[in-house]
């Protein structure tokens, strides 16, 4: 009974337009009343303790150096080092847009922010040299969503305080995931448009690449310097993402000149709103996690499916079924903070490792920011690209499936996720 509690409190609430923080403190104190221990003040107890963590300062950190990162040229000169290099092969501006997703993702960690960046600048490009309008903007989106899955992701980071996860653990854990996804894109993309009669950039020569990776290379080295320190030791996440904001300041500013001092109460203005957005879903999910815990409703799921329990790829299976179902309707963010705490009980009860879990719970939230009805990134290339949305939501199925088969290989094996993950870790 306290499951149904549970699920009507938030979804009812949710389905009559609350928004999701306020459906989220809804639900607990909700459960309080039906447990008899309603008390305003663990309300407020749990939503301070939700926001009073190290860890999560890496947020906005991670936030502002993608702001900078767009503000200050660093995404435009990615774009244009991917356009030298492959912008020639037939097909091109289609492989560019994944090779700039893949770098941009290494940076920023943001789907949304990455999205909005390369389709501002490919998706007029695309459509000038003739190539399939619909389907561009799908692949520009199935590529803005690796973001969350390579280091560093903020979806990490608030899966890893959710459920006491090592963050640096998760960051390297999904490096080969990241690069599996990407590489489904382009095999997807060389399928798809193999037929397709596009016109084609100029091959650049050698000092015309030359000149585009020098002025790349300040943009590419802050992946290096992000990741490189993490696996060193040398810094924390949340460390690495003040330095990575810093960075961003500071190339843009002082090297490419782009980002003036008048442009920083936007920036920061920008970054603050996504923040505080964050954040506050981050302690109204507090108060739900331990209402949760407290009327031990993962033991009660558990239950239900103590079956499946022996048989860890079948339970993944499942609850990767439960989660993709879930993300058609609900953001990343309030999908890990409301599945999180229900899931990792039971998670570690079957014996999965707890971090190849975060790996495809991120993977699998991702791929619901490409399914309809809510579409977050779907919506991100549609308004940015001009380009309408059912026709987004037509071009991006090829690129969708292709990532859902990622997602059921690293089911079936999970040693891709976990030899790796140690050996970077």
């Amino acid at each position: 009974m306290t499951l149904l509690v549970f699920i009507v409190s938030l979804l009812g609430s949710m389905s009559i337009g609350v928004p999701v923080a306020f459906a989220l403190i809804f639900c607990g104190v909700t459960l309080m009343s039906y447990m008899g221990m309603f008390n305003t003040q663990i309300i407020a107890q749990n939503m301070l303790v939700g926001a009073d963590t190290f860890t999560l300062l890496a947020i906005p950190f991670f936030i502002l150096a993608g702001e900078l990162m767009n503000a200050g040229g660093l995404s435009k000169r990615i774009i244009e080092f991917a356009i030298t290099c492959v912008g020639h092969i037939r097909g091109g501006l289609g492989l560019v847009a994944i090779i700039a997703a893949i770098i941009m993702a290494s940076i920023s960690g943001s789907a949304a922010a990455d999205t909005a960046a390369l389709a501002a600048i490919l998706i007029p490009m695309m459509a000038k040299a003739g190539y399939n309008l619909p389907r561009s903007a799908g692949l520009i989106a199935a590529g803005g969503v690796i973001a969350p899955v390579i280091p560093p992701s903020m979806a990490f980071i608030i899966f890893g305080v959710a459920a006491n996860v090592s963050i640096s653990a998760l960051f390297m854990a999904g490096i080969v995931p990241g690069v599996m996804m990407a590489i489904a894109l382009v095999i997807t993309w060389l399928i798809v448009a193999r037929n397709d009669k596009v016109d084609t950039l100029p091959r650049s020569s050698w000092a015309e690449c030359g000149k585009a990776s020098g002025r790349a290379v300040w943009a590419l080295g802050m992946p290096v310097i992000i990741l490189g320190g993490i696996k060193l030791g040398v810094v924390t996440p949340t460390e690495a993402a003040v330095i990575a904001a810093f960075y961003a300041l500071f190339v843009g500013m002082v090297v490419y000149r782009e980002l003036k001092i008048r442009d920083l109460p936007r920036v920061l203005i920008a970054a603050g709103r996504t923040t505080a957005t964050i954040m506050f879903l981050v302690c109204a999910a507090l108060v739900s996690a331990w209402l949760i815990t407290a009327a031990n409703i993962p033991a009660e799921i558990t239950g239900y499916i103590a079956p499946l329990i022996d048989s860890p790829r079948l339970l993944m299976l499942v609850i990767m079924v439960l989660i993709l179902v879930v993300g058609t309707a609900l953001d990343l963010t309030p999908t890990i903070l409301i599945l999180t705490p229900v899931l990792m009980p039971i998670i570690k009860q079957a014996g999965i490792d707890p971090v190849y879990f975060g790996v495809m719970f991120i993977m699998n939230c991702c791929i619901g920011l490409l399914t309809p009805p809510v579409g977050v990134v779907l919506n991100v290339v549609s308004g940015v690209g001009r380009v309408p949305l059912g026709k987004v939501i037509g071009g991006v199925w090829p690129f969708l499936l292709a990532q859902v088969a990622i997602l059921l290989l690293l089911i079936m094996f999970p040693s891709i996720v976990t030899v790796p993950a140690n050996w970077f870790y």
